[in-house]
Parts: C-alpha cells; sequence; structure tokens
C-alpha cells in the first residue's frame, strides 16, 4: 500500500520552531500568503513545512479549507521547496472573503518557491567557506 500522506518529520509542529521562524526566516509576500524561510540550521535533515491561519481569516470551515489546501500543495510539491530549511505560510486576513481553490494556492507559492530556489535559499554556497 502506497502512501501519499506527508509524514510528522516533514511538519513543524512546536511552537518553538515557529517562532524560530518567524523570527530568524526571511519573510517573502505574495497576494494571500506570507511566507517565512529559515535555512542554514537544519543541514542534512528535510525540510519541514508549517501552516498558520488566525481566526481572522474566517470561521473554522474556511480556516480547515485553506489547511487542507496548503497541506496538499507542499505533499505534492516537496521538490520545489527549499531543501534543508523550514518554511511556514500564514494565510493573510483578507483571504478569507476569497473565491479560493488550489490552482490559485499553486499559482502564488510556485513562483515564489521557484524564485527562492533559485536564489540559493536552504543550499550550500561553494566557494563561501574561509
Amino acid at each position: 500500500m502506497c502512501h501519499n500522506g506527508l509524514p510528522r518529520q516533514l511538519r513543524i509542529c512546536r511552537r518553538a520552531d515557529f517562532l524560530a521562524c518567524y523570527e530568524r526566516g526571511s519573510r517573502h509576500h505574495t497576494e494571500h500568503f506570507l511566507v517565512f524561510v529559515l535555512s542554514g540550521e537544519r543541514s542534512g535533515m528535510p525540510t519541514r513545512t508549517g501552516m498558520a491561519v488566525s481566526r481572522k481569516v474566517g470561521n473554522a470551515v474556511v480556516r480547515n479549507r485553506f489547511k487542507r489546501l496548503l497541506r496538499e500543495f507542499y505533499r505534492l510539491h516537496r521538490e520545489e521547496l527549499p531543501v534543508e530549511s523550514d518554511v511556514v505560510a500564514v494565510v493573510k486576513k483578507h483571504t478569507g472573503s476569497c473565491k479560493f481553490d488550489y490552482a490559485l494556492v499553486c499559482a502564488e507559492l510556485l513562483p515564489l518557491f521557484g524564485r527562492l530556489t533559485r536564489r540559493g535559499y536552504g543550499r550550500q554556497k561553494q566557494g563561501r567557506r574561509a
């Protein structure tokens, strides 16, 4: 049986890990998301993902829908994420009033993660060591 879920070791679960990402990570804006990427502290470890959806976004049904969409995006696009990093996506509060689906999540986050990967987030730079 093939299991295609998002295993626990690929998720950020502890509050301290979320806070580290918020405080020391780089911040990237899209129209509906604020994405924090903390790289360089987890060498040799897989990329972990997390999400935060405030009550300001909407009721529980709306918040859970965003979490399902983000989990599905993370699960299907693991290869596009920066390696050896922690990635947290925060849904902006005005997003709850939008008609939002998986295609829009991909349209916003895939170009962002493509830019981050090209810039070298989560990768060791060659020749920079002393």
